[in-house]
């Protein structure tokens, strides 16, 4: 499976929420060998879609001559879009969303009724894709936390989608919490190892890896503690 990760922290390859991506990845790996390349996208230029839609009544030629060019040629050739980020202001970080919006050039002006919405008529074939979305977050809640995150990519990507949340992501980068984000990352390692075998992850295993690592009020005193 070609999978294309699409890594929307400003943090780059130090991002928190990379680390359950790669211990997902590394379960990929396990059930299959997998073809994975990683895009941080803070390292690439990618201007911001003006809405012109030009690129929508000329086949798909976008104005800009930019990164994102190749990113949607390899957008195409992919099996498998991993977008990985950590929450801002209940959102997708601005340099992933600006690269979600320059994703115009794959759709026309036309649009069509699909269920209860209208949606573009592509101009490329994409049907293949599968989506997954890492996300993390800094407070120890799940709860009225990640919803907006959630329902934009769920609304981007209405088909063949997995979500994963994951709150306290930043113990991710502490040495000293290790003996529980050590577990936690074992249990990643196994969602993506079922992802792969099966398409999808069980619900029982997907509410763990999505759980609190450590009570919320214990997480929001050490945090509290050290700032």
């Amino acid at each position: 499976m070609k999978v294309l990760v699409l890594n929307g922290s400003p943090k780059g390859d130090k991002s928190d929420t990379m680390h359950i991506t790669r211990a997902f990845l590394d379960g990929m790996n396990e059930a299959a060998k997998q073809e994975v390349h990683i895009i941080h996208v803070i390292e690439k230029h990618i201007e911001y879609c003006k809405g012109c839609f030009t690129c929508k009544r000329n086949g798909g030629t976008c104005v800009y001559k930019d990164d994102m060019r190749d990113i949607l040629e390899e957008i195409l050739a992919s099996d498998l879009l991993l977008f990985n980020f950590p929450l801002y202001a209940y959102g997708m970080p601005a340099p992933l969303k600006a690269l979600i919006d320059r994703t115009m050039p794959l759709s026309s002006m036309a649009m069509q009724k699909v269920g209860e919405r209208y949606e573009h008529v592509g101009q490329a074939d994409y049907s293949h894709l599968k989506y997954l979305m890492i996300c993390g977050c800094g407070f120890p809640n799940s709860k009225l936390n990640f919803e907006p995150a959630v329902a934009q990519f769920t609304l981007c990507f209405p088909n063949n989608h997995t979500i994963i949340t994951v709150p306290e992501s930043p113990m991710f980068n502490a040495p000293e919490a290790a003996v529980v984000t050590m577990p936690r990352l074992e249990l990643v390692k196994q969602a993506g190892k079922e992802y792969a075998q099966k398409g999808e992850i069980s619900a029982e295993l997907l509410a763990q890896v999505c759980s609190p690592m450590i009570p919320e009020d214990e997480y929001a005193k050490i945090v509290n503690q050290s700032v």
